[in-house]
């Protein structure tokens, strides 16, 4: 059962990203500018007409645009997704070399933000209005209401320009040039997570199954821990696979303010040179990693929630 609903999310996915692919060749078709004379642009060349010409029979412009999207589709489908304009390097590559940056970083913003949340989430819910619960929601409060950049910002002038302790510039991905990118997208997940922590464990804590423990004698802290923390997940994982997805495509503000060889810092430069190639590869890329993200967070629910396994 489980090989048959893999299976057909795989064939979901494919048929997505078909669309996806369609409609990125589409929107870079239609855009304003000749896709020859960026090419040209990026390499710091001031073509002639007759170079332009031979550029565009080249890169196939004198086709039909079904013709055009067939022969790239088919490249892709081989895994040739073009050169790209701006960097003189296959797309391919240079998005692998910019993957482990951003997967690195995901995962230690996702370390960070599941020490800081969960541990508050649990204590703003099970001291419900109490100094703990307000000052808790006060902090993700504000949290959510800071701005990426200027929160990064920030942080780099405290450690950075006042104390001396980490990098401005994140230009590698090493572990004291990812402190505060992570900590930075670690800050506003932090206070997202915390309040869906908090309302998650709420909600068990008034099911009919925690007064029944209680008046077995279990300890305050089994109940929570074993019992309701482990029904409060399926809404938690839901929420850490749309964050990781996120973060797995590119938290791009965080990324430029600090400068760092992500994948958000590659599609906002792929824009700005206007690198077709690139851009349609990094589209493709971040459809893909956003399913497959939601794909592994379905198969979870399977492990948590014996329920909906068996209604499968």
């Amino acid at each position: 059962m489980l090989a048959k609903t893999v299976l057909k999310r795989l064939l979901q996915m494919i048929a997505v990203l078909f669309i996806i692919s369609f409609l990125t060749f589409l929107l870079t078709y239609l855009a304003p500018g000749d896709p020859a004379e960026a090419m040209y642009e990026a390499a710091g060349i001031y073509p002639t007409e007759e170079q332009l010409n031979t550029a565009r029979l080249s890169m196939g412009m004198d086709k039909p645009f079904a013709v055009q999207y067939g022969r790239w589709i088919t490249r892709v489908l081989r895994g040739d997704m073009g050169v790209s304009f701006s960097k003189s390097l296959p797309v391919t590559k240079v998005i692998s070399q910019r993957l482990v940056p951003t997967l690195k970083i995901a995962l230690f913003s996702m370390l960070i933000m599941l020490l800081i949340s969960v541990p508050l989430g649990l204590l703003s819910a099970t001291h419900k209005d109490g100094i703990w619960d307000y000052l808790t929601r006060f902090l993700s409060f504000f949290g959510i209401s800071m701005p990426g950049f200027w929160l990064g910002l920030l942080l780099m002038y405290i450690f950075c320009v006042k104390l001396h302790l980490l990098p401005a510039v994140s230009s590698q991905s090493g572990l004291r040039e990812m402190v505060l990118p992570s900590l930075t997208l670690a800050i506003a997940m932090s206070s997202k997570y915390t309040r869906q922590v908090r309302a998650s464990v709420l909600e068990e804590l008034n099911q009919d199954y925690v007064i029944g423990a209680r008046a077995r004698g279990l300890s305050r802290a089994r109940i929570l821990w074993l019992h309701v923390f482990k029904n409060s997940l399926l809404p938690l994982i839901t929420l850490l696979g749309i964050s990781f997805g996120s973060l797995l495509g590119g938290a791009a503000i965080v990324e430029i303010v600090f400068s760092y060889p992500g994948i958000g810092n590659l599609a906002v430069q792929a824009v700005t040179a206007r690198d077709y190639p690139l851009i349609q590869g990094v589209v493709l890329w971040i459809a893909a990693i956003y399913m497959l993200v939601n794909l592994v967070v379905d198969l979870a629910y399977d492990l948590v929630d014996p329920r909906i396994r068996e209604a499968k």
